[in-house]
């Protein structure tokens, strides 16, 4: 846990303003995490602009690099790009809890702020539900694009004829005319 150390902002030092920091996230950041199944290996860098008020402090994460995933389909390994932004706001108020998930509320005495979770939950989010290798990302879209027809019955023109002649006075639908027969 003293790895996380490292993404400390001590806010209590910054004067009111704009301030730029950098971190780097390794293989090891990940490993700091023990319920981390999705990613093991990556190599990012967090850009954190930071806007210190009277009343808030504003951070903006630009988090731009590559995470080492696993296939679904494959299960080979393969490098994963990501770019992602977010914003977080911290108010000062009398306690510190969670208000939204945007926005935290500090006290005015916090001397510092831990954004290694922040970093790795922006990172998890942005790794896709179903994890396919490149390779086999155009196989999967024509796969997709074959299923798409299989469970069409009718076409849209052969639906608006049938509006069309159902809406016509006196106009009986051939189907129900046959059953008219029957009786």
């Amino acid at each position: 846990m003293k790895f996380l150390q490292h993404f400390d902002i001590e806010v209590i030092k910054y004067r009111e303003g704009a301030h730029e920091l950098e971190f780097q996230v390794t293989d090891r950041f990940f490993d700091e995490f023990e319920d981390n199944d999705l990613v093991n290996k990556g190599n990012l860098t967090v850009r954190v602009k930071m806007d210190k008020g009277v009343n808030l402090i504003e951070m903006d994460f630009k988090i731009q690099g590559s995470v080492h995933l696993t296939c679904d389909r494959s299960l080979e390994e393969f490098d994963y790009p990501l770019d992602i932004e977010e914003s977080i706001i911290f108010k000062y108020g009398s306690e510190e809890k969670e208000i939204d998930e945007n926005i935290f509320m500090i006290t005015r005495d916090t001397p510092s702020i831990n954004v290694a979770q922040l970093i790795y939950e922006f990172i998890l989010l942005a790794i896709p539900a179903k994890k396919i290798h490149p390779d086999y990302r155009n196989e999967l879209d024509e796969e997709e694009s074959e299923a798409e027809g299989q469970y069409v019955y009718f076409d849209s023109e052969s639906e608006k004829e049938e509006e069309s002649s159902n809406d016509e006075p006196g106009s009986i639908d051939p189907r129900w005319e046959k059953l008219k027969k029957l009786k």
